[in-house]
């Protein structure tokens, strides 16, 4: 039996579910120093204003476990990515672009005005797929990630969606 379909099919993006939290926790503590776990993830996801997008890959069974997963914040007009990660051996596929465009396709019909994330400035891959999708640098904050593999700038970018 073959696979290429279930390998071929770009990730379905969807709202996470409450059973999501855990492989959205283990996602984090593989991408980061300082993990969060589900009851911090849980409080973040019953905030007003705050939405965890998860991507799974589809199948003809239906979709399947997160894969990675976006974190969004709006206040009036405005967004933020809180955080956004890809399990590391799914990695180079795509699948953050992916969250990322479907989050800001959401935002855009919210009619949010703008989208803000903080990078750490040594991530060139993360900065490459900001520029791509249209987001400028506008401003830096020195020594903000204090376990970065670089200097610890956090470059400020912003996208105008409207």
């Amino acid at each position: 039996m073959s696979f290429w379909w279930f390998w071929s099919q770009p990730p379905v993006i969807e709202e996470a579910l409450d059973e999501d939290l855990l492989k959205v926790a283990e996602i984090h503590a593989a991408s980061f120093k300082h993990a969060w776990d589900v009851e911090e993830l849980a409080r973040m996801k019953a905030q007003s204003g705050t939405s965890i997008l998860v991507a799974r890959r589809a199948s003809p069974y239906g979709t399947q476990g997160p894969l990675g997963f976006l974190i969004l914040r709006t206040a009036a007009d405005e967004a933020e990515v809180i955080t956004i990660a890809v399990h590391p051996r799914q990695r180079g596929r795509g699948i953050g672009k992916k969250l990322m465009e479907d989050g800001l396709f959401r935002l855009y019909g919210e009619r949010c005005k703008s989208l803000f994330l903080e990078v750490d400035s040594s991530n060139e891959a993360a900065i490459l797929l900001y520029r791509s999708l249209g987001f400028r640098e506008v401003g830096r904050r020195k020594g903000y990630y204090s376990d970065s593999g670089g200097d610890g700038t956090a470059l400020v970018m912003r996208v105008d969606l409207g």
